[in-house]
């Protein structure tokens, strides 16, 4: 990882390395946080972080639906944000806020116990690397379920259940897999450890519905909204693994992934084994909206006015 030099912490910046929480912090035992990742682009018209509002909003419901009240504005958040930025003089980087339980009480029951709220950015580069940009990773359909919503709540990007993820994330890379697709407890395509899923097949997109216990990711919503701009028929639809074999082209999508072409699942070539035509379209179209290259998409950027480097 590489570091930047402050941290903001409860309406602070600190120094990076001073940036800690005590052992007995509550959501370090059981998982009791809510998190957002978010990236900030170097633009023509200077650093702009991509959907930002969305994001925030989506830290807010998660932390709602966990019991999780903010102590700070959605605003606070935002301005702390740039604040950030700014100090660190980071024109293009990834962003981790986190809400969580503090350290005050211990036990299962959790609204005594203080939120915390910290911001870290710091520069990283494609998550699963710039070349799978290009090339496509291979997958693997993971033996590990996704979590149910009998259980947990899907739809929150909380903290403790992204254990799930790393299960599949482990078993899948012991295998010598890139990523994992998780199933739903019905069976159908859900999402990757870390990413939305979309395949397509004789010109129509599909991606699993919000149902199948997927996140309702940031990146998917603007793909979602990219494709219905160029033209293309999408659906969001139940479909099972088989489906992934047969199609034509198959990507993944994620703010620290970005878009990414998957090649192969289950050493079953994808299409032609390479990125696709609509897959390479629709990146396209999205790298221009996070680089501000298009006007359609101005209104996603939250721009940053970082101070260039001194000489």
């Amino acid at each position: 990882m590489e570091q930047a030099d402050l941290i903001w912490h409860n309406g602070e910046l600190v120094a990076w390395e001073d940036a800690k929480i005590h052992v007995l912090t509550h959501g370090l035992h059981y998982g009791t946080g809510v998190f957002e990742g978010v990236r900030a682009y170097e633009t023509a018209r200077g650093t702009a972080i991509f959907r930002h509002q969305d994001h925030i909003d989506r830290l807010y419901k998660s932390a709602e639906l966990y019991y999780m009240p903010i102590p700070f504005t959605p605003e606070e958040i935002r301005t702390a944000t740039h604040e950030l930025l700014i100090a660190n003089g980071l024109r293009e980087c990834y962003i981790r806020p986190i809400a969580y339980r503090g350290y005050g009480t211990m036990g299962l029951f959790p609204l005594e116990a203080p939120v915390d709220v910290s911001i870290a950015a710091w520069p990283w580069g494609a998550y699963l690397g710039e070349d799978s940009k290009s090339v496509g990773v291979r997958a693997k359909v993971s033996s590990w379920r996704k979590i149910s919503g009998d259980s947990m709540i899907p739809a929150a990007k909380a903290t403790g259940q992204y254990l799930n993820s790393i299960l599949a994330k482990i078993e899948v890379h012991k295998a010598g897999y890139h990523e994992a697709v998780l199933l739903d407890e019905r069976g159908y395509v859900s999402e990757c450890s870390g990413e939305n899923i979309f395949i397509v097949r004789d010109g129509r997109i599909s991606t699993p519905p919000l149902s199948a216990g997927n996140l309702d990711g940031i990146s998917r919503r603007s793909i979602i909204q990219i494709a219905a701009d160029r033209g293309f028929e999408l659906v969001e639809r139940d479909f099972d693994r088989g489906e992934l074999y047969l199609a034509d082209e198959v990507f993944i999508t994620g703010t620290a992934a970005e878009l990414v072409p998957v090649c192969e699942i289950d050493d079953h070539t994808i299409g032609d084994g390479v990125r696709g035509l609509i897959t390479t379209e629709l990146q396209r179209t999205y790298e221009d909206a996070l680089f501000g290259r298009d006007e359609r998409y101005l209104r996603w950027l939250d721009f940053v006015q970082v101070p260039a480097p001194t000489a």
